[in-house]
């Protein structure tokens, strides 16, 4: 296969609102009405078994979430061979200690008004934690094996018209299933299309870009349809639903019809552009009735992978500037939240990052919707394990039955997004050694080039060395590259692609907030608190620190970029202290699990967003107890050099150089001394002359509580969610940064209390109740809206603080 990606076309499936019509096709999302229990004894699929006791819940859902936290939640007995580990040990928080062991019911009882005979009817389910088993009406109709897959079970024979169903899902978490926490329940959404018997099949139409005619794009579309003697028009509207080409087609071959179609003068989607288009396809019958219709979003961008000079987009050379995101979304868990996610999305913007891995599994349908909306490139992911296995009851023990099939849904189901720039066929897998890894490796990738020719497939390797002498990385489209700094030019010079991917970088460890002395630059570093130092120099025995990976980025054209290790913390795999309790959360994220920046987020900034100002200062200035001892102060910015002040008394101008990594990415003053007062840096531009400045004050007593909204005014639909930003100040508005105050939240009006998270990896605070404390000064509360719209009110009241108040408001 050619390493020359051309250029791609994608689309994204509009789901309909439970309810709505479009032309003869009708999709109803199962949100409401759901029953659920984990105490089920038995089977509980039978259509009059009693659930008056279980718990209403909304879908998406996580049982798992509520908690309470307790170490002995799936606690692994195991040496982490990715971590390099020879004696197992006992790891407490490995999976978040959160109770997602055990199976739970979901039964829901609804009707389909437009259903009758002659209709077709798919359920849809976009992720389900785990194994589940799907029952309609009493009847076994379904099961799947991988929590993280997408797949669809027909159930045009099963399903009642003019009358109520019901829909039972089992679901089993083993222990020893994950490495991370996975969440447990229906987790994404449910759905039932109701189409026509002559149709267009489901996740069955690809369009790409094959090619540029002067100022034209040529549009390609292959529509996969159901039944016989049918036409296909498509019209292609702008993001301004003008209509910019329209064609029709007769010839149908295979079961599949063929269109290409010029849209002149396009607007290329890229991060910087995501321009959309609309293609609104109709199906129609032979005597002129409309059958079905499509309408689909979509960007035109082309994409190559070239040796020696790496990706381009739309004829650009670009790097890669991405983060890794394992799936949960903090205090919410597992269940996914549109607005959690554009939260995560805005955020990672202002960073300068253009790109993300979804690790280790398959994107939520919501997030690629986003990337599109917003502007990133994503590498798509689907395993962490093949048939070997990384833990007892893990991925291995469904590859050989299901791979081929969740390789097809997931390509078949996303491959129309223009965000998606390569697919992932796995991470770190135990197979990257000998001659069978080498051929799981090339059957994996063959299916995903059937599937989609027009993108590259890549690994993330972490045996490096093995998959040199084995041949597996040099069969791969793209090599990535799991950490290994030191082999990067060893792997260029020995695989023949010409090019290296940073598929997973860094792993850089740090608490928001929290400061070790002295400063050093150390690898498995522990402390008693079991925090992590955020001067960011602290890594894992097989990671690094950031500036080793940039010096790769900047020096070598043919590094075409990196994914670091994590975007955001996540729940489970809190490593360095994955023996050490209460610790339950990772320490890897540029941003902590609440989604407030740690410092590292400046560092990446400075280097990543080129068009705002960076000038940030480390550590905080709240140091009782140190008066006299040195406390250095480092600075992440854009600009090359600056000038600190201590109290008004120069501390020196550092120039960024390249005497070491560290040096030519950070401007430190390793010897400050400490004193109470103000912290000020004056940065200068590349003519010498003052360009920015900033400060920090030494804050007295925490006074008063200050809340910060991402968003004022939200959707009222029951699913929005406002986050707002707590922290207090003195009595002269000075963040007091070492604040471990316990607060208390209450919301009123039209939204309630949905959660806190303070960033914490060893709180034992429930997320959902309506109090905790303050970490480094910040927590964060999630004001979730409700259907009626309305004023909204947030107040957080603590101990011998000035309450905080904030006025919210929702609209339809």
């Amino acid at each position: 296969m050619k390493l020359i990606f051309k250029s791609v076309l994608f689309l994204f499936l509009f789901f309909f609102s439970s309810g709505k019509m479009m032309a003869q096709s009708n999709t109803v999302v199962l949100k409401e009405n759901w029953r659920f229990s984990k105490e089920v004894k038995g089977d509980a699929f039978s259509v009059d078994y009693n659930t008056s006791k279980w718990e209403k819940v909304s879908v998406p859902h996580d049982w798992a979430i509520y908690g309470p936290f307790d170490k002995e939640w799936d606690k692994q007995v195991s040496a982490i061979e990715q971590n390099g580990e020879k004696v197992a040990t006992e790891k407490t928080g490995r999976t978040g200690s959160l109770p997602h062991i055990g199976t739970g019911w979901y039964r829901n009882t609804f009707s389909i008004p437009g259903f009758k005979k002659g209709k077709k009817a798919l359920l849809i389910c976009e992720g389900a934690m785990s194994e589940p088993q799907v029952y309609l009406n009493g009847k076994k109709i379904g099961e799947w094996g991988y929590g993280y897959s997408y797949f669809s079970i027909d159930i045009t024979n099963e399903l009642k018209a003019g009358s109520e169903n019901l829909l039972a899902v089992k679901l089993t978490n083993l222990p020893f299933s994950s490495r991370w926490y996975p969440g447990a329940g229906l987790y994404r959404k449910v759905s039932i299309v109701i189409k026509e018997d002559e149709s267009f099949a489901q996740w069955g139409t690809f369009i790409t870009t094959p090619e540029m005619k002067a100022d034209n794009a040529v549009v390609d579309i292959k529509a996969e349809v159901l039944g016989s003697n049918l036409s296909m028009v498509t019209e292609i509207k702008d993001a301004n639903n003008k209509v910019v080409a329209t064609q029709k087609a007769t010839d149908m071959k295979d079961g599949k019809f063929h269109q290409t179609i010029e849209v002149a003068k396009p607007n290329l989607w890229s991060p910087e552009t995501p321009y959309l288009y609309t293609a609104v396809t109709k199906l129609y019958s032979v005597d002129g009735t409309l059958k079905d219709e499509q309408n689909i979003k979509f960007g035109i961008r082309f994409i190559k992978y070239e040796p020696n000079k790496g990706f381009s987009l739309n004829g650009k050379i670009t790097k890669f500037k991405g983060v890794c995101l394992h799936h949960d979304l903090g205090p919410l868990g597992a269940a996914i939240n549109k607005a959690a996610l554009r939260r995560q999305l805005t955020i990672l913007k202002d960073l300068g990052c253009n790109a993300i891995r979804s690790s280790h599994n398959m994107p939520s349908f919501e997030q690629l919707e986003l990337a599109d909306e917003m502007g990133f490139m994503f590498l798509a992911e689907s395993f962490d394990e093949w048939a070997k296995p990384k833990v007892e009851n893990g991925y291995h023990r469904f590859f050989e039955q299901y791979a081929e099939k969740d390789i097809v849904n997931l390509v078949r189901a996303t491959r129309n997004h223009p965000c998606i720039v390569m697919w992932s066929s796995g991470n770190e897998v135990p197979d990257q050694w000998g001659a069978e890894g080498v051929k799981r490796a090339r059957w994996l990738q063959d299916i995903f080039h059937r599937e989609d020719p027009t993108r590259p497939v890549t690994v993330g390797m972490d045996q490096v060395k093995a998959t040199m002498e084995s041949g597996f990385g040099a069969l791969l489209d793209i090599p990535g590259l799991n950490y290994r700094v030191h082999l990067y030019e060893e792997a260029y010079k020995t695989f023949p692609q010409g090019f290296i991917l940073g598929s997973e970088t860094a792993s850089t460890v740090s608490s928001r907030g929290i400061y070790k002395f002295p400063v050093v630059q150390a690898k498995n570093k522990e402390y008693n608190d079991f925090q992590s130092s955020s001067y960011d120099l602290e890594a894992c025995s097989w990671s690094n620190v950031p500036d080793e990976d940039f010096v790769l980025q900047d020096d070598k054209p043919w590094v075409i970029g990196e994914f670091v290790w994590t975007g955001f913390d996540y729940l489970g795999e809190p490593t360095p202290y994955d023996e050490k309790w209460p610790s339950r959360s990772s320490y890897f994220g540029i941003s902590d699990l609440a989604g407030l920046p740690k410092d590292r987020f400046y560092l990446y900034r400075s280097r990543w967003n080129t068009k705002d100002k960076t000038l940030h200062i480390l550590p905080h200035w709240n140091w009782k107890g140190r008066e006299g001892e040195i406390t250095p102060v480092f600075v992440y910015t854009n600009y090359d050099s600056a000038e600190l002040f201590v109290n008004g008394k120069s501390m020196g101008v550092q120039k960024k150089n390249n005497s070491s990594p560290q040096n030519r990415y950070r401007l430190m003053w390793n010897d400050v001394k400490y004193e109470p007062g103000t912290v000020k840096v004056v940065a200068f531009d590349s003519d010498g002359k003052i360009a920015a400045e900033s400060e920090i004050k030494t804050a007295g007593e925490a006074y008063k509580i200050v809340l910060e909204a991402d968003r004022e005014t939200i959707k009222a639909d029951g699913e929005d969610i406002s986050f707002v930003t707590v922290s207090v100040v003195d009595k002269n508005g000075i963040p007091c940064p070492t604040a471990v105050n316990e607060l208390q939240f209450k919301v009123t009006g039209a939204a309630t209390y949905r959660a806190a998270c303070n960033g914490d990896a060893t709180s034992l605070e429930i997320f959902h109740d309506n109090k905790m404390k303050l970490f480094s000064g910040k927590l964060v509360v999630l004001v979730k809206a409700i259907k009626t719209p309305g004023a909204i009110q947030l107040e957080v009241t603590g101990k011998g603080l000035q309450k905080g108040k904030i006025n919210l408001k929702s609209e339809l």
